[in-house]
């Protein structure tokens, strides 16, 4: 074993507190470097590299390297340096501070060895996610921000009881694949599923991504999900139960991306769609499934986080966020639209993309292992996928009737930011091969047969026929969708009226003791100091009191 003495993650914890010193081209180049410098460490890590610390009977692992660490360890370096490249312009500190310990939080989780180390970054990941919603500095963002804060630690608190359950259990803290189905089993993959945004435990997400900074969501969207996703390949490949939750929120994405208006809440639902197609493979857990989970949430984070781009130029540029405000930017933002195009053509899996060279692994998968049920569910969302993320984001947002507005594409650096995504996107999958390299398990796998290339593209044209047919139903108006974030909206006044009782009753009885008894009593003890004590006894079984007593009888007898 090769001892290190650092781990991808204090990279970015360097950063941040260089970052505290420097300012203007200085902070820029800082923020560009980190994760080129992460990027090439990690590209030089050897399985036996390791960094252990002892604690208490445990060593604590912070640093366990293999192929499936690597690859996610990789695109969370290219999504931190696309991501810092198009928040160049902002001039504050607290947005770009947040996101450095944000994405070396998540690094730290990648590379963790044990459960211990592995939960101090899932803390510490929640804790600066939070400020990339805050840093907007609205009421919405702050009202969403503390429900973020308010159902992570109750996430944390169930993966802690969980990881505490299972160390008892078996006496080990070490990372690795759970195959018994306890209690502890259940809370940790609660605890993942959580950050995963498994419904019914995704609102959250809908919730609070759309009210982040139209630089801080491009962070938010590429980093906490996966990571639960990371964890879930780790610890539970081929628990059946993930077969089912995955092709379920495949189609539930769907449905409310279709209902909703807010462009960035169309984008929140559609992470939640292809983070099921990832949570599935996982649950069928062959090797080939495996594979297609962790590749396609590397092509995920970079059409996703250009799609997150392009709707951030377009609240930058003109404030708006609905799509019934917005319509008719293809004149004026050409190059956003070609980069959104090319993400939409990439989530929707066209051939040539990268989400075709990755999505379709899974569904070869599941046909693999004879799920036809689950096939045609994920068919069936793949469909549902290029109608609201493929067709409906764009056209909405750049071809829909002209609402007058005339904003030019976005600062120089913002496109930049998108142009390197948008090649991504088309240099996976064109030429997908370093991307199998890489991969944990040997690739078996080529997606450029003629039965897969037909068969997408059967099915993007009549999902593509069906939009354009039912169009006018389509047509965007003002709606509000409830999900499951209304219980704890509704609930928390419930919780925070019977708190604020409980804390008045405690109050109430504080003033009684504390402010009308105390000073009685300390004025009755200051007059008989002795005889307080004596009568007390006697009380509680002593000798009986004299009928007259008096201090100095006591004292002499």
């Amino acid at each position: 074993m090769t001892s290190s003495f650092l781990i991808p993650a204090f990279i970015f914890f360097i950063g941040a507190l260089l970052l505290l010193a420097v300012n203007g081209k200085a902070k820029q180049i800082l923020i560009l470097a980190v994760p080129v410098i992460a990027f090439f460490y990690i590209a030089r890590l050897s399985p036996d590299s390791t960094l252990t610390i002892p604690f208490l009977q445990y060593d604590l692992n912070f640093l366990h390297v293999d192929k499936l660490a690597k690859v996610f360890g990789y695109i969370f370096c290219i999504a931190a340096f696309g991501s810092f490249l198009f928040a160049l312009h902002i001039e504050g500190k607290l947005e770009h501070l947040s996101a450095l310990i944000y994405v070396g939080s998540a690094l730290g989780v990648v590379f963790a060895g044990d459960f211990f180390s592995l939960y101090i970054f899932w803390e510490f990941m929640a804790v600066a996610s939070v400020m990339l919603i805050w840093s907007r500095r609205t009421k919405k963002s702050l009202d969403a921000g503390y429900r973020y804060v308010l159902v992570h630690i109750v996430g944390g608190l169930v993966l802690l009881a969980g990881i505490l359950l299972h160390v008892h259990n078996t006496g080990s803290l070490a990372i690795g694949r759970i195959q018994s189905k306890d209690i502890a089993s259940w809370l940790i993959l609660i605890g993942f599923m959580l950050n995963a945004a498994v419904p019914p435990l995704s609102a959250w997400l809908s919730d609070a991504y759309p009210q982040g900074t139209a630089t801080g969501s491009v962070f938010l969207s590429a980093f906490t999900t996966k990571t639960a996703v990371y964890t879930m390949i780790r610890v539970f490949p081929g628990w059946e139960i993930l077969i089912w939750l995955g092709a379920f929120m495949t189609i539930y994405g769907i449905i409310y991306a279709i209902m909703e208006n807010d462009s960035r809440k169309i984008l929140a639902y559609s992470i939640i769609n292809q983070v099921g197609f990832m949570v599935c493979g996982i649950g069928i857990g062959t090797t080939m499934a495996l594979n297609g989970a962790a590749s396609h949430a590397f092509a995920h984070i970079i059409y996703k986080g250009l799609l997150w781009m392009a709707a951030g130029s377009v609240l930058t540029m003109t404030g708006k966020t609905k799509c019934t405000d917005l319509g008719g930017l293809y004149k004026t933002m050409p190059l956003t639209l070609i980069c959104c195009c090319i993400a939409a053509a990439s989530i929707s899996a066209f051939p040539l993309t990268s989400g075709f060279t990755t999505k379709t692994m899974i569904l070869q998968a599941a046909t693999s292992q004879h799920l036809t049920i689950i096939y045609f569910m994920l068919e069936a969302a793949s469909a549902g996928v290029f109608l609201h993320a493929g067709i409906k984001f764009p056209y909405f947002v750049f071809f829909a009737k002209d609402k007058g507005l005339r904003a030019a594409d976005p600062k120089p650096n913002m496109q930049w930011a998108m142009v390197f995504f948008a090649c991504l996107c088309i240099a996976i999958g064109v030429y997908p091969q370093p991307l199998y390299n890489i991969l944990p398990y040997p690739v078996e796998y080529h997606a450029y047969t003629g039965i897969h290339v037909v068969r997408m593209l059967q099915l993007l044209f009549f999902s593509g026929l069906a939009f354009f047919v039912f169009l006018k139903l389509l047509k965007r108006t003002e709606t509000i969708t409830i999900d499951t974030d209304w219980i704890y909206r509704k609930g928390s006044r419930l919780v925070i009226s019977v708190v604020t009782g409980i804390a008045a009753g405690i109050a109430r009885l504080g003033e009684y003791l504390f402010i009308q008894q105390l000073p009685r009593l300390l004025a009755a003890f200051a007059k008989r100091p002795i005889g307080i004590f004596v009568d007390a006894y006697r009380r509680t079984g002593g000798e009986k009191a004299p009928a007259s007593a008096s201090e100095p009888e006591l004292a002499t007898t």
